[in-house]
């Protein structure tokens, strides 16, 4: 006995294939028509404007630029490396205290040191308005040692009291 193929079976097989092909059609179709059409970004423009994403340092330099504080922010930079722009050794005796209206206001920690930056104020001021960019410096008022008050309570003795005893 020969055994024959049976016709169900190639049937079926022939089927198979056949459902198989159409769903893959079909689903190749939808992938087809479902395509999302890719739209390209609208650039702000051919050249980056204020639209544009931007990186912090840029922001923060219109910020400065927009409220006026570019000179304070110098000056502050001003007072935290003073020991870098004066020298070490000047900076370990003389202290920025203040700027306000063009004026640097130091303090000496003795008045030999007062006498001294006295002579090196232009230098000084020139080396300053170097780091500060501008002539926002005018010049420099330099104070003596504070010295001791010895007056204590409501009463007080009048006469000439001790003096520049302390550098």
């Amino acid at each position: 006995m020969s055994e024959e193929p049976n016709a169900h079976d190639d049937e079926g097989t022939d089927l198979a294939k056949s459902i198989a092909r159409g769903l893959a059609g079909r689903t190749g179709a939808r992938r087809a028509k479902s395509r999302v059409k890719r739209v390209t970004p609208q650039a702000s423009s051919a050249h980056p404007d204020e639209r544009d994403p931007q990186t912090i340092d840029v922001s923060l330099e219109r910020l400065i630029n927009e409220r006026g504080w570019a000179t304070d922010l110098k000056v502050h930079a001003l007072f935290v490396h003073w020991s870098a722009i004066v020298g070490r050794e000047i900076a370990e005796h003389v202290t920025p205290i203040s700027f306000a209206d063009e004026r640097l206001v130091v303090q000496a920690d003795s008045s030999a040191w007062a006498t001294q930056m006295k002579l090196l104020a232009p230098t000084v001021v020139g080396r300053l308005n170097e780091e500060l960019g501008e002539e926002s410096l005018r010049y420099m008022e330099v104070l003596g040692p504070r010295q001791k008050s010895w007056v204590k309570g409501k009463l007080r003795v009048k006469g000439r009291g001790p003096r520049d005893t302390y550098g």
